[in-house]
């Protein structure tokens, strides 16, 4: 049976100009005023001397899915399923400390907000750099615990156009994800650190719309298979309300 701390695998003739032909024409009277009638819309197309040209099919979509919660939630279990299942590549936030940041989580202190941003900025620079190679989507954990954690990686769909920012909360008691985190070997998080960040915590409220809660109390088959119904139920809805939009 799977655990939430079970390693997942992850395995691009220019036209000539035209010639000069006015020199060579002989004067022509002009011609009587006429009053030209607008030309009628043609729906779907554009006409050419007859012939209708489709519009150009709408530019793809591209996703963020982040999957954020404190520790012990199962952030990398989850998101590494979901970047396989899904063939997307996986970011694990945890790699992005400076070396600082690390240091400090592993004497138990906690992070401030001044911890935080430079981390969070360069998590968000590196999903958009994986969007910029050709990838429809990518999958990366953060725990992103406060609101304004959230709001920074929210940025990110003003530098690429049609992307979709969305957030899996994993959602667990702090008794739970203690037991978890007790469980865990050589790992830097220390077991002091998850009460830390429970006093932190702002659990997404329902204005957050493009976050999804998931209860992760359960085994975390359910857990993965929720998940992935959702993300996949959230993409569909995204394609065909902007497919709705075209028409």
């Amino acid at each position: 049976m799977l655990s939430y701390d079970t390693p997942v695998s992850m395995p691009v003739q220019n036209p000539a100009s035209p010639a000069n032909i006015a020199a060579s024409r002989p004067s022509i009277p002009a011609s009587p005023k006429v009053v030209r009638l607008p030309a009628p819309s043609i729906p779907n197309g554009v006409r050419t001397n007859g012939a209708a040209n489709p519009i150009a099919p709408p530019a793809k979509e591209h996703h963020i899915w982040l999957v954020t919660g404190p520790a012990g939630c199962g952030k990398s279990t989850i998101a590494k399923f979901l970047a396989n299942t899904l063939h997307w590549p996986y970011i694990e936030g945890d790699e992005y400390h400076p070396q600082a940041n690390i240091d400090k989580m592993s004497a138990g202190m906690p992070l401030t907000d001044a911890d935080r941003w430079d981390w969070l900025t360069a998590l968000r620079e590196a999903s958009i750099h994986e969007l910029d190679q050709g990838h429809d989507g990518v999958v990366l954990t953060c725990s992103a615990l406060k609101r304004k954690y959230r709001d920074v990686i929210r940025v990110a769909p003003y530098f690429i156009p049609n992307l979709r920012l969305h957030f899996i909360y994993l959602d667990a008691n702090e008794e739970l994800l203690l037991q978890r985190v007790l469980a865990r070997k050589n790992h830097y998080m220390g077991a002091n650190m998850v009460h830390s960040q429970f006093d932190i915590l702002e659990r997404p409220t329902a204005e957050e719309s493009d976050v999804i809660s998931i209860d992760v109390s359960r085994p975390v088959e359910e857990v993965m298979s929720e998940a992935l119904d959702r993300v996949l139920k959230t993409i569909d809805e995204t394609n065909q309300s902007k497919s709705n939009a075209q028409i």
